[in-house]
């Protein structure tokens, strides 16, 4: 792994991305939206970055060329199938060898097997809800992106998160298959362990073609139910 794309590089999850990468001594190319390039400031001599958005294929293109590794933040923005469009970007521009990131949340699930809580999925409602209301965010064509990539042959892996904090580094999360072990129960993660599960999985090859659901390593309940190592379940 040498040269990685991170698309959405500019959000506080891309931002905490990118300097995982740097200090793991990658070449960086950062795809943001113009208007957002400011918020690279502190990378600017470090990285390369593409404005532009994240669902423009030519900017997809360009980025990902020659690239090792994508880490993908998969964002519901407004009604205009942009995490849709930003997947299959991705999918279709990579190189063939290249390791595929991508971010979402527990929402997401691969196999319908995954147990929700009626809390959780009321609020998964009432979000998608008042976000279309808005036509702010889309969370359906976030489901539309995750398929695309389920059924891709590539190298993937989907990032699922729980609730995220800010806060010093806890060490890598733990994760599950499916939402509703006992091991997840905390919900909680911090931001910038998310990311560097992200930036770890590029090089981790048991990870290919899985959907991890994750939580803090320092949590309640992944020190209750595991040893610091991943779970499987």
């Amino acid at each position: 792994m040498k040269r990685v794309c991170i698309v959405g590089a500019s959000g506080k999850l891309g931002r905490y991305m990118v300097q995982h990468a740097l200090d793991r001594r990658y070449e960086v190319v950062g795809v943001c939206r113009p208007e957002s390039v400011g918020k690279l400031s502190e990378f600017a001599d470090r990285i390369r970055i593409l404005p532009g958005k994240t669902n423009d294929r030519a900017v997809i293109q360009e980025a990902v060329s020659g690239c090792d590794g994508v880490l993908t933040v998969l964002v519901p923005w407004g009604v205009q199938q942009y995490s849709s469009g930003t997947a299959q970007a991705v999918l279709d521009f990579s190189p063939p060898e290249a390791r595929l990131i991508f971010s979402c949340g527990w929402h997401i699930s691969r196999d319908g097997k995954d147990i929700y809580s009626p809390v959780f999925l009321m609020a998964v409602k009432v979000a998608g809800w008042v976000g279309r209301l808005l036509r702010a965010v889309e969370l359906d064509d976030q489901v539309v992106a995750c398929d695309r990539i389920f059924k891709s042959d590539r190298k993937w892996t989907v990032v699922r998160g729980s609730d995220l904090e800010e806060g010093e580094s806890e060490g890598l999360p733990v994760w599950s298959r499916h939402v509703g072990d006992p091991i997840l129960k905390s919900n909680k993660t911090r931001r910038t362990d998310f990311a560097l599960f992200m930036v770890d999985a590029l090089t981790r090859d048991e990870l290919i073609q899985e959907a991890p659901a994750i939580v803090g390593c320092r949590t309640e309940s992944a020190l209750a139910h595991s040893s610091g190592v991943s779970s499987k379940m």
